[in-house]
């Protein structure tokens, strides 16, 4: 299930925020927030994201950009309020 969430996480980031004209190659490490790829507002979007598709609740307290600063990061996060 972890591979399957770094998976699905990636994808959204690559189909959501990255342009087909950009360079860019995005990985599960690559940083986002400090690499600009995902904005505050993206940060947002990708949150409620991620809350849907993996049934979670996530404090906006915990949603910091350092938590989701790469896909890693992001799925250590959701794994830490699943069940």
């Amino acid at each position: 299930m972890a591979d399957e969430m770094k998976d699905m996480v990636l994808e959204y980031v690559i189909d959501e925020y990255v342009d087909e004209d950009d360079d860019i190659e995005v990985d599960f490490d690559t940083p986002l927030i400090s690499s600009g790829i995902v904005d505050s507002f993206s940060m947002v979007s990708l949150k409620v994201f991620l809350e849907k598709k993996c049934h979670v609740s996530l404090p906006d307290k915990e949603a910091t950009p350092e938590a989701f600063d790469t896909v890693n990061k992001i799925c250590e996060l959701v794994r830490r309020f699943q069940d």
